[in-house]
């Protein structure tokens, strides 16, 4: 899978995607940076075939809107630590990757994953 890692999450969950086998880069890798629009993240997204990981409500909004980012991965963990976010990544790896394989839109609580069909 390839991913696109939004501004709010750290770059470390980038490194950590790709030492578990996934392609993946930050905002901060791409040539604007962290000041890169959603609107520009997203047309990347969709022309590179990458998934937006985000926090952002805004992608959301635009995900169910006009279809872009084509997929997406709303992490919707509140408060946690960079230590517990790359330890659901790395617990619902599998998972994730086989729901986006066929699906859009994935959300990843502190529970678990939630797969919603847009």
């Amino acid at each position: 899978m390839n991913f696109l890692v939004d501004a709010q999450l750290p770059r470390l969950l980038a490194i950590r995607l790709r030492e578990l086998g996934q392609t993946a880069r930050h905002t901060l890798d791409l040539s604007a940076g962290n000041r890169t629009s959603d609107h520009d993240i997203a047309s990347i997204a969709d022309d590179e075939d990458a998934i937006v990981i985000t926090k952002d409500a805004d992608f959301l909004d635009s995900h169910l809107l006009s279809g872009s980012p084509s997929r997406l991965l709303l992490i919707s963990t509140g408060n946690i630590s960079n230590r517990q976010l790359l330890g659901l990544f790395e617990q619902h790896i599998d998972q994730i990757t086989a729901a986006l394989a066929e699906g859009r839109l994935l959300e990843l609580t502190p529970v678990g994953l939630v797969i919603h069909d847009s």
